[in-house]
């Protein structure tokens, strides 16, 4: 992770963002509300037993006011290499989560503090190297029976990758393959990794979307998420 990179972002992140975005017919606050509401969703009625949340990676923190909607009674720490845009997001959502920095190797937390860990887009701008080292780390955090969620853009979606090659902070990002995500997650030790695949149809044909849950299986959508389970420590 390259902090000068995203601290040189961090003032204009969501005006290149939607730049990038707008060939999709949305804006950087549907992505962000889309990711938080599926996992909500993957946790069914565990949802209202989430009491601590980790957003690694948070950026602006973009995700804030969703987990503000989705999980009203958990507390939320957002960390990031970028202190600029932890600054950024502490100034657009005041009082409602921690911004923490973190230094790229040990997160600033207890080991088993948090019930849900979420990164979104996050580890393409990572060597692959440092993935299962990180994993790990997150899986410290995790209190036993924790989830991880983790989005990534889909390498195998040719619009996701011509998306990807046009962004100016994702100039060093390297795609990372489902499978390989989730045998990396495997490798740290999580339980029962399992790949979803969503955003599938763009903002014209958004009346389609209620039948997404339908195509997680398929490989073909603009992004995908998988869940992985903490599991308990030796």
């Amino acid at each position: 992770m390259d902090k000068a990179e995203f601290d040189k972002f961090a003032d204009e992140y969501r005006a290149l963002h939607a730049r990038n975005i707008r060939i999709s017919g949305e804006g950087p606050e549907f992505f962000a509300e889309y990711k938080v509401r599926d996992v909500a969703r993957h946790l069914g009625a565990a949802r209202s037993t989430v009491a601590r949340i980790l957003d690694f990676g948070a950026g602006v923190g973009t995700s804030v006011p969703w987990f503000r909607h989705y999980f009203p009674q958990a507390s939320l720490t957002c960390v990031d290499v970028s202190e600029r845009s932890l600054a950024v997001g502490a100034s657009r959502f005041p009082g409602q989560a921690q911004f923490v920095p973190f230094d790229g190797r040990t997160l600033p937390l207890a080991d088993g503090q948090v019930d849900l860990a979420f990164a979104a887009c996050v580890f393409h701008h990572i060597d692959q190297s440092e993935h299962v080292r990180l994993f790990r780390e997150l899986r410290r955090v995790l209190a036993p029976g924790g989830v991880l969620a983790v989005f990534e853009h889909n390498p195998l979606n040719p619009l996701t990758v011509s998306a990807v090659n046009r962004c100016p902070f994702d100039e060093n990002a390297r795609l990372i393959k489902p499978w390989s995500l989730r045998n990396r997650l495997r490798d740290a030790g999580f339980a029962s990794a399992k790949v979803q695949f969503c955003v599938f149809f763009p903002g014209p044909l958004r009346a389609l979307r209620a039948a997404e849950p339908l195509l997680h299986w398929c490989p073909v959508g603009a992004q995908y998420a998988v869940f992985a389970r903490g599991g308990a420590r030796a």
